[in-house]
């Protein structure tokens, strides 16, 4: 019964109702607190309103109303129930104590002399009081009969009466700090219940207390009541008992009310059976509010219960996610671990590379040295006929330890900078961007797409793949995914997301097999693969120069096969094809040779120098050659020399076998030298190097050389 406790208190003071009265809004209020918050309209403002006014200002304070609130007697439902008189065309004032009230327009019939206060009686309330509903905040005016227009509420103060008889047998102290002990008295001025001990040490008998009335526990909130209930009397005829129910006006009303009142030409019921029917339609909304209840009730079960997995899942959620955040710091430190240890491989080569050209040019030094002193002392020989026995071949050897020290010896064959470079851009905006995904499921996820394989195809090392929905389908998408594998049986990775339909992959390996799939998605997920597409790239290569990449002084015609230069220094130019599997061979036509320059054919990194002689870098590997003879070079470190020149008119070759992973040259249809480079592995693009004396035309999409066999493919290589 405690929850019922606060449908008996009034909104006024807060205590339990006493004599309380109805208003015509349906709310109730103590009759002593309705007196207290009166305020009386400007037109009739006098001392004693103002002191009511006063008064209610200081026991209650209320919301500033707006016009609206206000309803009209059809609007409301009510007509001139209790002396209230609605007048919302008259613009609203505003009262002393916040309240906007309307000043009365309508004449108020005189009331019988039995109705005006009597000698002894409560003070008269002035003409044009105003009353304002705490819960509401509906304003009403009351006549000359005040409060006592309002019918008092016998049910609700007989219930408050049990409930508070209920209640005294368990009365506790209200000033134990622990463990309260039972009430023996109450305070009626302080409205205060206390055990023995606390009454001795809080509420003395001296002083202002003395004159405090303590009463018992049971009798304590119900002692202030002074008289009895009573059968309840019409409000207009007060010698009347209540015995009809106006169905119109929805109130009891007395037999002199329908003879004289404005009852008597209403539609009324007998009181008894109106009562009966009443309770039987208010127990059945109450069987309806009992149901919502209990359902209320398995819902705060429910609540309750999902506090605890909420906090089972938060502990869960959070230890995947440092789980999750974990594992990605793991795998950072092993890929650190791994450019770590390829920092120090390059760290180690590069300072063996130095270190042994050390060693080599230290032991010619001291052989050029050493043949130089010896060459002076013999200078200074006087005997004519012995220096000339000895000279011829100490000049013979003079020129040769000369040319030794020649073109490229005195040259560096590794650079100091290391060429790593480590973009972690995209990785670092990814973790920013790392966030909590969450699906909605309010609609349902694509279905899978389907390929269109009539637009499907593949061109040079490059694929084209189209497709769409499913004709019937009706799910919104907001974009595709679409995976490819390595061309070599490997895993699938994404090679496009967006919404386009149509896509060109470029930069596959030539002479593989791929497979493509595709899937949608949307706000709620995404959907499922599509049917896989196996595609199969260009056994042999057709390509042409590079202009986009090329250095600005490269010449090209004739569709970007033919290449000169307008430099006198050597330019380097790539093709816009690179090779990383299969077995290439392509050949360039020497169109014009003059004044014997060397250009440079091969193959080279796409980050090769393009302002220096192909192979002068670490990015290239190249056989450069002039009308006599050819040398390889890599690094600007010249091997192999080798006989045979070029003209105009010659050919020059380049075979790539990533089978064996080397490089052959060959000139004129023969094989120039040895195998050229071994060890080749990664990414390469056809590249030359040359100057304004030279034109050179590309010729692709060659086979292979009928003297060159093409090997296994070495187990022990990698693919890039």
């Amino acid at each position: 019964m405690d929850e019922m406790e606060e449908e008996l208190k009034c909104p006024v003071c807060g205590s339990f109702y006493r004599e309380p009265i109805i208003l015509p809004c349906s709310h109730n209020i103590c009759q002593a607190c309705a007196r207290n918050i009166l305020v009386q309209t400007p037109e009739a403002e006098s001392p004693q309103s103002s002191r009511a006014s006063g008064s209610g200002v200081s026991d209650y304070d209320y919301l500033d109303l707006d016009k609206m609130s206000l309803y009209s007697e059809a609007d409301s439902g009510y007509g001139s129930y209790g002396g209230f008189v609605s007048t919302p065309t008259t613009p609203c004032q505003k009262s002393p104590n916040g309240v906007r009230v309307f000043p009365p327009t309508v004449p108020q019939p005189p009331h019988p002399q039995h109705l005006l206060p009597q000698p002894g009686s409560l003070p008269p309330i002035p003409r044009n009081s105003c009353i304002t509903c705490p819960q509401c905040h509906r304003s009403l005016i009351l006549d000359e009969r005040g409060l006592r227009g309002f019918p008092k509420n016998r049910v609700l103060e007989g219930v408050v009466d049990r409930y508070q008889q209920s209640k005294a047998a368990a009365l506790k102290c209200q000033l134990c700090e622990k463990s309260p002990k039972e009430a023996i008295v109450m305070c009626e001025q302080c409205d205060v219940f206390y055990c023995d001990p606390c009454r001795l040490r809080c509420h003395p008998p001296r002083g202002p207390l003395a004159k405090h009335r303590l009463v018992p526990p049971a009798q304590g909130r119900i002692s202030r009541r002074t008289s009895p209930r009573k059968i309840s009397t019409c409000t207009e005829h007060e010698l009347e008992n209540l015995s009809m129910y106006c169905v119109q006006c929805k109130m009891p009303v007395c037999y002199q009310c329908l003879e004289e009142g404005k009852h008597g030409t209403h539609e009324v019921k007998a009181l008894g059976a109106m009562w009966k029917l009443h309770k039987g339609q208010l127990s059945q909304a109450l069987n309806g509010l009992s149901d919502r209840a209990s359902e209320a009730k398995e819902f705060l079960v429910q609540l309750r219960n999902m506090v605890q997995h909420i906090q089972e899942n938060g502990v869960e959620f959070e230890a995947c996610l440092v789980a999750q955040c974990d594992a990605l710091i793991d795998a950072l430190n092993r890929r650190k671990a791994q450019l770590l240890s390829r920092v120090n491989k390059e760290h180690e080569h590069k300072l063996k590379v130095v270190r042994d050209q050390i060693s080599h040019c230290t032991v010619k030094l001291r052989q050029t040295t050493g043949l130089m002193e010896y060459c002076l002392e013999v200078i200074k020989e006087n005997d004519p006929s012995g220096f000339l026995q000895i000279s011829d071949a100490l000049i013979r050897r003079v020129h040769m330890t000369e040319s030794q020290w020649g073109k490229g010896t005195l040259t560096p064959r590794m650079t100091s900078d290391f060429d790593l470079t480590l973009d972690s851009g995209p990785l670092l905006q990814t973790i920013h961007q790392l966030d909590f995904v969450q699906m909605k499921v309010s609609s349902p996820v694509p279905a899978a797409p389907m390929l269109q394989l009539e637009e499907c195809c593949t061109q040079n090392n490059s694929a084209t793949l189209s497709w769409k929905q499913p004709p019937l389908s009706t799910i919104a998408v907001e974009g595709y995914i679409l995976e490819l594998d390595d061309g070599n049986g490997g895993p699938f990775r994404e090679v496009y997301v967006g919404s386009e339909t149509i896509c060109t992959v470029d930069g596959l390996h030539f002479n593989s097999t791929y497979k493509a799939r595709v899937k949608a998605f949307n706000a709620s997920g995404v959907g499922q693969y599509s049917k896989t597409l196996i595609m199969q790239t260009s056994e042999i290569a057709w390509f042409t120069f590079d202009p986009a990449s090329a250095h600005p002084d490269i010449i090209l015609s004739n569709d970007n096969l033919t290449v000169t230069c307008n430099s006198y220094d050597d330019r380097v130019v790539m093709g816009n094809s690179a090779f990383s599997r299969g077995v290439h061979y392509w050949e360039m036509t020497v169109d014009r040779y003059d004044n014997h320059p060397d250009p440079a054919f091969g193959i080279a990194r796409g980050d090769v120098l393009k302002d220096v002689m192909l192979g002068k870098d670490d990015k290239a590997w190249a056989m450069y050659v002039d009308n006599n003879r050819s040398w390889f070079m890599h690094n600007n470190s010249h091997t192999n020399r080798t006989d045979g020149g070029i003209s105009k008119g010659a050919t020059i070759g380049v075979l790539l076998d990533f089978t064996r992973r080397i490089v052959i040259f060959l000139l004129n249809d023969e094989q120039q030298g040895p195998v050229a480079f071994e060890a080749i592995e990664g990414l390469y693009y056809p590249a030359i190097s040359l100057n304004r004396n030279v034109q050179v035309t590309l010729h692709t999409g060659l086979p292979i050389p009928d003297f060159y066999t093409p090997g296994e493919a070495d187990p022990t290589s990698s693919v890039c």
